[in-house]
């Protein structure tokens, strides 16, 4: 408890709420001790209206009845501060995560991480903020007892020690309990989580499993994954059922500990057999809260979970930005000794290229040369391991993340858009765009084209991810932004390799203009867009091999006029009938 507590606060003294922190606490720590000193007044009670003694029985009723008057506000007060805690601690992790995730390097998000932080945003925020309510249970689990012991203590102080004694037995139980179930819950959340995966996995795989006659097969991985979840599942709730039944057995045993004990008072006369009762009442509800935190336990811990998982987002450290930026000088780029790579063995290690201010660059090789990696490296998705990458004589890491992003315009080949209007989508490249330049930057790019065909013109929405538009339009909507942001410097990685024959000479018309008095890196294996580059740059090895015009690099029969053999080969390629 002291931990979820621990994070809640650590998670709103950021933003100055710890006072609603405060106010809950306060709230219900009223209420769980009103709901011991009610539990402890039935002593009296019971005792007088056993005894036969109505009348004072009945005037027990008035401080109990203030007890309960005062729980009820308590109550009342502590269900709106959770209310208004929750809020505010919802509010906070969205901000916190939200301001965080900005500023992680771009690289970060390769892989699995959109669909990890779309969980944390949606379930583990819930779950996260689900605690504050697991928090009154936990709270009330410890004052509520310890005001009935003291009320306890207060009359017989015999059975308060019995009732003391049976605390650690039962707290060894349930956290030997807790260690059963934690092996088997760990080991169901893996399975379930690789089941999950694997259910999307082969709802995606249909159109490739149809496709090669397999509708009915391509199960092997998912039944796999499903009879794992399920041994697993048996496991946890084998695993669990032990703890449970002992944790029970052991509160039933320490409740027959202390009617052992009563009655042994009462027949030694030391307490009237109405006492005697009324104090066994009194020992059940200080043992019943035990049962509670036993059950609470799960949802604690996939609570602690959650925030574990927000946590380690949270702490995951941003690309340093400098204290002093240097302005942005003119656009040309250079890349100097880089090393870099995503794991222990570098793709890139001693890349040397200049990109001169308004020249095109056309960055070729084999695939997995890490083409793409030195345009992520350009826009700094990720930092250098060694070397630097320099803009106008400037280390891209001593700029201004803000000036970098205005300098560098991206289109990969991998388009997503967001699921608006196709003119919503090209305005993402620069917001604060006229409508006729929104309308320009989409006709040089062939949008419009797109536009004409579309119910709703304009105004009609993609889809999520441009679902709705192919490969070849997704890709015309993304060079569209990059005409309308107007940067300076635009890379280009596979940009056109979507576009169909139509189209591909008018795209190549409107990135022709755009780079007049831009500089461009572009990655492409159209030979039109390889030829006509100001330089062209081999990537092979880790290492730039070769550089220098088509022509020349075609001269010198090196690697680079290999792979020029080799698309022109392809490019000759012809089906053929069968002459049969």
């Amino acid at each position: 408890m002291i931990t979820l507590l621990a994070r809640i606060a650590a998670g709103l003294s950021a933003d100055g709420r710890n006072p609603l922190l405060r106010r809950y606490l306060i709230s219900t720590t009223v209420y769980a001790i009103s709901e011991g000193a009610a539990f402890g007044l039935l002593v009296p009670l019971l005792t007088a209206l056993l005894g036969g003694h109505t009348a004072d029985a009945a005037w027990w009723l008035l401080p109990l009845a203030g007890c309960v008057a005062v729980g009820w506000v308590g109550h009342y007060d502590m269900g709106v501060r959770a209310l208004e805690l929750s809020s505010a601690w919802r509010r906070s992790l969205y901000e916190r995560i939200g301001d965080h995730v900005v500023a992680l390097p771009l690289g970060w998000f390769d892989g699995n991480r959109t669909g990890q932080i779309e969980q944390l945003l949606g379930r583990g925020v819930g779950t996260a903020v689900r605690s504050v309510n697991l928090a009154q249970t936990l709270i009330s689990s410890i004052v509520t007892p310890a005001t009935i012991f003291v009320f306890l203590l207060c009359f017989d102080w015999r059975m308060a020690l019995a009732v003391l004694v049976t605390v650690p037995p039962v707290l060894l139980v349930f956290g030997f309990a807790r260690r059963l179930t934690d092996r088997t819950e760990a080991e169901h959340d893996a399975t379930s989580a690789e089941a999950s995966a694997r259910l999307v996995e082969f709802a995606s795989a249909q159109p490739v499993l149809r496709a090669n006659g397999r509708s009915r097969g391509g199960r092997e991985l998912l039944d796999s994954a499903l009879d794992a979840q399920y041994r697993s599942a048996r496991r946890q709730v084998m695993g669990a059922l032990p703890g449970q039944h002992l944790g029970q057995l052991t509160i039933q045993l320490a409740f027959t500990a202390i009617l052992s004990v009563g009655l042994l008072l009462a027949e030694g006369a030391t307490i009237g057999p109405a006492r005697v009762i009324a104090l066994l009442v009194l020992g059940v509800h200080f043992l019943q809260p035990f049962a509670v935190v036993a059950g609470a336990a799960s949802s604690l811990r996939v609570c602690l979970a959650a925030i574990e998982r927000i946590d380690t987002v949270l702490a995951t450290p941003p690309l340093p930005e400098p204290s002093d930026p240097e302005p942005v000088g003119e656009p040309s780029v250079e890349l100097t000794g880089i090393r870099f790579g995503y794991g222990p063995e570098p793709v890139l290690d001693g890349v040397d290229l200049r990109i001169p201010a308004g020249t095109t660059t056309a960055l070729v090789g084999p695939s997995g040369a890490g083409k793409t990696t030195v345009t992520k490296l350009v826009a700094r998705f990720f930092d250098v391991e060694a070397g630097s990458v320099r803009i106008g004589g400037v280390d891209v890491r001593d700029l201004a993340a803000a000036d970098l992003e205005r300098t560098v315009a991206v289109v990969f080949q991998d388009v997503y858009l967001f699921d608006a209007s196709i003119e919503d989508n090209v305005r993402m490249g620069s917001p604060d765009a006229t409508t006729e330049q929104i309308r320009d930057a989409a006709r040089r790019a062939r949008v419009d084209t797109i536009v004409e065909r579309l119910p709703d013109g304009w105004s009609s929405r993609v889809g999520e991810g441009g679902r709705l538009l192919s490969g070849g339009e997704r890709q015309r909507v993304a060079i569209a932004r990059a005409l309308v942001k107007d940067a300076p410097i635009v890379l280009l990685d596979e940009a056109t390799s979507a576009l169909d024959a139509e189209n591909e000479a008018a795209i190549h018309e409107a990135l022709t203009e755009l780079g007049r008095d831009r500089t461009l890196l572009v990655i492409a294996h159209r030979l039109t867009t390889i030829a006509g580059a100001d330089q062209i740059a081999v990537l092979e090895g880790g290492r730039i091999v070769e550089h220098g015009r088509h022509a020349e690099l075609l001269a010198a029969e090196g690697r680079y006029a290999r792979l020029w053999t080799e698309r022109e080969r392809a490019r000759g390629w012809r089906l053929t009938g069968n002459p049969t």
